[in-house]
């Protein structure tokens, strides 16, 4: 339904109607100018040859600078949803299963039933501020758990799963032989300091993209930090797929990386002014939602609606937003990307209110 939402948005505007998109986890901002133009010299100087499969020495040292390992435990891959898929495909197999808090981003479960395991997911709610249950958690942990998916801020939430339970989620894992995989795509440019995956060494594993906090998210290109054998399984399996990320996009990157936190201060600075006002406008409606720790979402729940029938109406008003049921058994909520100039935000906004069942 996601997708189907999206397309159907992209044909009314090509019949010319106007849709402010609120369905899109895509910024209005445009990426950075300095990371621009290190991409365009870095065409200019002749780096439009096939890279390393592992991705450009500098990037990876760079990275490997920063995350505190060494730059044979990072691997440069097509976005970080491959790198997801990547893990996925390399660490299981038929009869295993992955855990997973929900709601959650659907290309997890997407990709969990491609490489054919099971998807379990420890559902959570707007009552209890989307806090996870640390029993209920490691009843759904079993022998055939290879895997448990952590994504703090959580797309679309926009929750931080607080220090303690972070703690005691990657204890449980690992003392029943899991290993965490965390997505922290949201983690630089969150409101709230999120705990952090590699603070439990690189047994576990991160995953991380230039997307979201760079501004890049149409260069797709990512990475994911691991231990040194499975980073070389990701670097063939890069050879053989999609063999590298572009050389010239990894050089605006790693120009990125060079001014990473005023980059992240002012996606931050810009996306807090449109989360608090977002959450001063829907706090006079009858929606239930918690206070964003992190760009770009809102996940609001009303009382017996149909995400799904409201989401394919709302078009007809102009505005598309993405149906709770995308991410997970969730038919009451659904999520709304502040990925769009302040104008459009507040019209957007008037006009789902005024659309409310």
């Amino acid at each position: 339904m996601l997708y189907e939402i999206s397309e159907k948005a992209i044909q009314l505007e090509n019949q010319g109607k106007k849709i402010i998109k609120f369905n899109l986890g895509d910024p209005d901002l445009p990426t950075p100018p300095e990371i621009v133009e290190a991409a365009y010299q870095a065409i200019k100087q002749g780096k439009t040859k096939y890279s390393s499969a592992a991705g450009e020495k500098a990037l990876r040292e760079e990275l490997a600078n920063i995350h505190g390992v060494s730059k044979d435990n990072v691997v440069v891959t097509t976005g970080s949803k491959w790198a997801i898929y990547s893990l996925f495909s390399l660490l299981l197999k038929k009869g295993d299963n992955i855990v997973v808090p929900s709601p959650h981003w659907t290309s997890y479960e997407l990709a969990a039933k491609q490489v054919g395991v099971e998807f379990r997911v420890l559902k959570r709610d707007i009552e209890s501020d989307w806090k996870i249950d640390v029993e209920k958690f490691d009843q759904l942990i079993d022998k055939n758990t290879r895997l448990v998916l952590l994504n703090s801020p959580n797309n679309p939430t926009s929750k931080v799963i607080d220090d303690k339970t972070f703690t005691e989620l990657v204890k449980i894992a690992n003392d029943k032989g899991a290993k965490v995989l965390s997505d922290e795509v949201y983690a630089d440019i969150s409101f709230v300091k999120p705990k952090r995956i590699l603070e439990f060494g690189t047994d576990n594993m991160l995953v991380d993209g230039f997307s979201k906090s760079f501004l890049m998210t149409g260069w797709r290109i990512g990475y994911a930090v691991v231990e040194k054998e499975l980073a070389k399984k990701m670097v063939k399996l890069n050879q053989i797929t999609t063999t590298c990320v572009p050389a010239f996009i990894q050089y605006g990157a790693l120009k990125g990386l060079e001014d990473r936190k005023r980059i992240a201060d002012n996606i931050r600075t810009t996306f807090k002014v449109r989360a608090d006002a977002a959450y001063s406008v829907l706090s006079n409606t009858k929606m239930k939602f918690s206070k964003p720790d992190a760009p770009f979402y809102l996940f609001p729940k009303v009382d017996g609606l149909d995400s799904e029938r409201f989401a394919l109406d709302l078009l007809d008003s102009g505005v598309a937003v993405a149906p709770g049921t995308a991410f997970g058994d969730y038919r009451e909520y659904f999520r709304i990307a502040l990925t769009r100039p302040e104008d459009e935000i507040k019209e957007g906004l008037e006009k789902l209110c005024e659309a409310l069942p």
